[in-house]
């Protein structure tokens, strides 16, 4: 029999490899810009029979989608039985199919089409808006804790983002135009999509989530992009330069970050997961700056402080902040009497210890 500190044990032991995943994500997704950007550079710079980019943003997503499916089928095969599938309720299925075209097609879609019209650092920083929108969609949705202070760290981060637009150079890369927008729209799939794979991974299996989610996701992306931009948009996906270096943004940012951030799903908490991406605008600006050589700007110092100072309070555990309060709360009190006191001094020098009585501060 389970005795509650076992229950308490290892829902808490859950919460903290469900924290770690949640870091590690981070980490991968905020390399995902500027590695995809540094890729497509490369094609530019060895084009294909016809002057030809072959390393387009739609063939790494849809290749590496593609080669994504084996490694995923292998590690949750397991999960794919016959009990397990009879279990699932046609709300399950519908959860499935939702989650599979945000965060498969939509979301990174819309996220690739702001890379192609603006900058790594301009997406990241309109990507802000994901912490705080998370922690209120987790909370109206899916019925969890909101933590008043981790919503004040989100805010924060938001507010270091903002500053960090804001002083940035003059130019093109200020205008908040289609790619902001884009990136905006992208990142409100993202909370969708984070928000229903969260709902699902309560009650379905996550070999048949991860794997169903990676098939149909990549089967309705190449509908989609090939109804708006017709079929010959991946005409070079099997070119020798595209399949040299697939694998650089296959590997780790499809297969290893799409299961890390899985676990992150199912086991961290709403507030875990929003610290762990409040960072990540600073984690993509220093991709941006080594992979690509992006200027942040000038408003990137007092952008990150701001960053720093919201994980920081995300951090703070519950007994720091109440004997903040009980300090604050039992400060020394200065009333006018106080103030009399402090001047009395004076007017015994001086001689006007009555006046300062009669005068009432």
């Amino acid at each position: 029999m389970r005795t509650l500190g076992h229950v308490t044990f290892t829902s808490s032991t859950a919460a903290r490899f469900g924290l770690g995943f949640a870091w590690c994500g981070m980490v991968i997704y905020a390399a995902s810009n500027s590695i995809a950007t540094a890729l497509v550079e490369i094609g530019a710079d060895n084009p294909v029979a016809g002057g030809r980019n072959a390393i387009t943003f739609q063939n790494l997503l849809l290749l590496g989608s593609v080669i994504s499916i084996l490694p995923i089928a292998v590690l949750f095969r397991g999960d794919w039985t016959r009990a397990n599938l009879r279990r699932l309720r046609r709300a399950d299925w519908v959860l499935l199919t939702v989650s599979a075209v945000l965060s498969s097609a939509v979301t990174p879609g819309l996220f690739f089409f702001a890379l192609e019209q603006s900058s790594v650092t301009n997406v990241v920083l309109v990507s802000r808006i994901e912490p705080p929108l998370f922690l209120l969609a987790a909370w109206l949705f899916l019925k969890e804790r909101l933590v008043p202070r981790v919503m004040l760290a989100g805010l924060i981060a938001l507010a270091g983002a903002l500053v960090m637009i804001a002083l940035r150079e003059t130019g093109k890369h200020c205008v908040f135009d289609i790619g902001e927008i884009a990136a905006a729209l992208a990142t409100l799939s993202y909370v969708a999509s984070a928000i229903v794979a969260r709902r699902a991974l309560r009650q379905i299996p996550m070999g048949i989530f991860s794997l169903y989610r990676a098939v149909v996701g990549t089967a309705i992306y190449f509908l989609l992009i090939s109804a708006i931009q017709g079929p010959d948009q991946f005409r070079d996906i099997l070119a020798p330069v595209m399949l040299k270096w697939v694998w650089l943004y296959a590997v780790p940012v499809i297969v290893v970050g799409q299961i890390v951030w899985f676990f992150a799903l199912k086991y961290a908490r709403s507030s875990d997961v929003s610290l762990a991406t409040s960072f990540s605008p600073l984690a993509g600006i220093l991709f941006a700056m080594i992979l690509l050589g992006e200027d942040p700007g000038s408003g990137f110092l007092p952008g990150a402080a701001l960053i720093m100072l919201a994980i920081f309070v995300a951090q703070m555990r519950d007994e720091t902040a109440m004997k903040l309060r009980r300090v604050w709360a039992h400060r020394p009190s200065f009333d006018a009497r106080d103030i009399r006191h402090m001047f009395e001094p004076i007017g015994v020098l001086t001689g006007t210890t009555g006046t300062l009585n009669r005068g009432g501060c």
